[in-house]
């Protein structure tokens, strides 16, 4: 076994142990930095040697660091294989009878009906994580990595004139146990108010709701188009967008260091 291989075992053991589960992107990177080699000044890395202005830059500016070079090296490969990985992955404009908005990290999808207006509304930052630990083999040249998937806390608010049945919801962690419900989704919180949400408003807290009421709440949302297969679908549409967005803040941080606009 090479040393690199070694050294790449060694740190995924570590990190496993400290973090419980490994994220690709932390792995890839620490994956590139361990195969970069330091500059040396004789036999050891000086500080000044790595924060030092190049004096051979391509772009003939005379200023770019080492490490804004070697930073916008690891993002031009991290770019094309995130693009690999994306595979044409849009995001759809309509989902089940539901418009898909977007506003940077926001999205909101919408569906209005005579009687009453559906929104469900999250954020993607911070909701992605890998469903599975990566699998170390020591003879293979990439470690096997679980999917990433965009899990986020989502609000379901049915609107009827002024009142509006708001409830908070989130992904289930791990599989359903013998006996309980297959569900994907849970309610996290409840509330109902008139006009516009604000901190006064008296919410209940799905897990001390009376279990009957609670699985009469799970029906109705199922019968509003919140069934377990959507909010599959909805973690699909999150995925995408969140893996979109990834992508185009890498691109961004790539022309930033370059001095582009």
């Amino acid at each position: 076994m090479n040393s690199l291989r070694t050294a790449t075992l060694r740190f995924a053991s570590l990190a496993s142990s400290a973090t419980g589960a490994l994220g690709k992107r932390d792995f890839t990177r620490s994956l590139w930095h361990m195969t970069k080699k330091p500059a040396t000044v004789g036999d050891h890395v000086t500080v000044l040697n790595v924060h030092k202005p190049s004096i051979n830059c391509t772009c003939g500016c005379n200023v770019h660091t080492k490490g804004e070079r070697e930073l916008v090296e690891f993002l031009t490969e991290e770019i094309v294989a995130e693009r690999k990985v994306q595979k044409g992955k849009a995001v759809p404009t309509t989902l089940d009878g539901f418009s898909v908005q977007l506003s940077g990290a926001d999205v909101e999808l919408v569906k209005q009906t005579d009687k009453e207006k559906i929104v469900i509304s999250f954020n993607v930052n911070h909701t992605v994580d890998s469903e599975e630990e990566p699998e170390i083999n020591p003879n293979a040249d990439k470690p096997e990595l679980g999917e990433m998937r965009s899990k986020p806390q989502f609000e379901v608010d049915i609107i009827k004139g002024t009142s509006t049945l708001s409830f908070t919801c989130s992904y289930l962690q791990g599989e359903a146990q013998e006996g309980e419900y297959n569900d994907v989704f849970s309610i996290d919180e409840m509330s109902l108010y008139e006009g516009e949400w604000n901190d006064k408003i008296y919410a209940v807290a799905g897990d001390v709701l009376d279990g009957y009421l609670y699985d009469l709440l799970m029906n109705l949302l199922e019968e509003k188009g919140v069934s377990n297969e959507f909010v599959e679908k909805l973690s699909d549409l999150a995925t995408a967008h969140e893996h979109t967005s990834y992508i185009g803040l890498l691109e961004k941080l790539s022309k930033f260091t370059a001095g582009g606009k």
